[in-house]
């Protein structure tokens, strides 16, 4: 008798969840699914989950809650305190960048960020229809993701 042994590992990255508020979930829908190609998870009238890239984002009804917080300066830019986004490789960063020009008013335009430095990155940051303040960075070697 032949016993198979298999070992499952974790992910390398587990996926991260993040709820939000939203002023209005039809302009988040066309928003998130739309323009950044999230494909749509379970819904309410009250929520929509999105695949965020292999993560689950979750647009809540709240207008109450959307505003845009307070500044903070990086590299000579001011980058919004509380936003939220994804390291991606660079090929998709450009891909994306590419495609989210004229269709979205930038907060910071896609630029390189730390240039000839440690943890130099590719970066651009804008907002959802409800004020939530997206960043989407990529790195030519991942392994500056946490140079110091």
């Amino acid at each position: 008798m032949t016993i198979a042994v298999v070992i499952v590992t974790a992910c390398a990255m587990p996926p991260f969840h993040l709820a939000f508020p939203v002023h209005d979930l039809s302009a988040a829908r066309a928003f998130y699914g739309d323009l950044l190609g999230c494909p749509e998870g379970r819904s309410s009238e009250h929520w929509v989950d999105f695949d965020f890239f292999g993560h689950q984002i979750v647009a809540h009804l709240s207008p109450d809650d959307c505003a845009m917080t307070g500044r903070s300066g990086v590299d000579g830019k001011q980058v919004p305190v509380r936003h939220f986004g994804l390291v991606l490789d660079m090929k998709t960063w450009k891909e994306l960048a590419a495609r989210l020009k004229d269709k979205v008013e930038f907060i910071i335009e896609p630029y390189t960020r730390f240039e000839g430095e440690p943890g130099e990155q590719a970066t651009m940051f804008f907002a959802d229809p409800s004020g939530n303040a997206i960043e989407l960075k990529a790195f030519a070697d991942m392994g500056q993701l946490f140079a110091t």
